[in-house]
């Protein structure tokens, strides 16, 4: 991994972990799939990129964040998973032994975040007490973004640039052992974990038989070749129908 490479990829973390982008940039921070895409991006091998990350998703599908705080950060560990894998040019699988133990590193990170705003804050209130627009538009927007570059760049790239080839190189080592085989198990078994918690979510029985509804026509068709943004699409349909089914009974 190059200067470059490590620095724009710390860069996008930044920018999604202060969401300097807006909005947007909390959904990229809650969806490992988007860090993924940057990083094969930046280290020019998607394919890999997708494929490692599309395992870590799993994992993250039922994590919530209550006030905005997470108990593991989806973008650091993919980001730092997905180039370790690329760089060591590792099984996919290895992401998840990865990603879970530097994506709650990643979380004592944002919890500092928080403590570095409360000094905008009164900043803010001084502002606000002379009615200075101005100021408050700077306290609010731009030195709250600042204090997460200067945390967070530096950070990620010296964990990427010097850590992905050293860790790469120990999961390598480790790779044939029972050491990995016992993390990988364990961390797949995180994916089994978010499934559940999504369904715990959205849990309510009038909605249930969807979701088995879906599962088996799934399982059903695995062969037929159907692609998931086909059935995105007949869910779509089958929510709007259903949509305008309980409007109508419910007039």
């Amino acid at each position: 991994m190059s200067v470059m490479q490590a620095l724009l990829i710390a860069l996008f973390v930044a920018a999604v972990e202060s969401r300097a982008l807006g909005y947007a940039t909390l959904t990229m921070r809650f969806s490992p799939l988007m860090a993924g895409f940057v990083v094969g991006l930046v280290l020019g091998n998607m394919p890999l990129a997708m494929t490692t990350v599309a395992t870590i998703q799993l994992i993250y599908m039922g994590v919530v964040a209550p006030g905005g705080a997470m108990p593991s950060e989806p973008c650091i560990a993919s980001a730092m998973a997905v180039s370790t894998v690329i760089v060591g040019n590792l099984e996919p699988e290895a992401a998840v032994a990865i990603a879970v133990p530097v994506g709650l590193l990643g979380s004592y990170l944002y919890q500092l975040r928080f403590f570095l705003n409360t000094f905008a804050i009164t900043k803010m209130d001084a502002c606000a007490v002379k009615a200075d627009s101005k100021g408050l538009a700077f306290w609010i927007g731009f030195m709250p973004t600042l204090f997460s570059f200067v945390l967070f760049v530096p950070l990620m790239f010296v964990a990427l640039y010097l850590g992905a080839p050293v860790v790469s190189g120990f999961m390598d080592t480790i790779s044939n052992g029972p050491v990995l085989h016992v993390l990988s198990t364990v961390g797949g078994g995180l994916a089994a974990l978010g499934i559940a918690i999504t369904m715990h979510v959205i849990g309510n029985r009038k909605l249930l038989v969807f979701f088995f509804l879906a599962y088996f026509l799934q399982v059903i068709t695995a062969q037929a070749g159907i692609t998931m943004i086909t059935w995105a699409i007949f869910g779509v349909i089958i929510a709007l129908c259903y949509g305008m089914f309980t409007e109508k009974a419910a007039e």
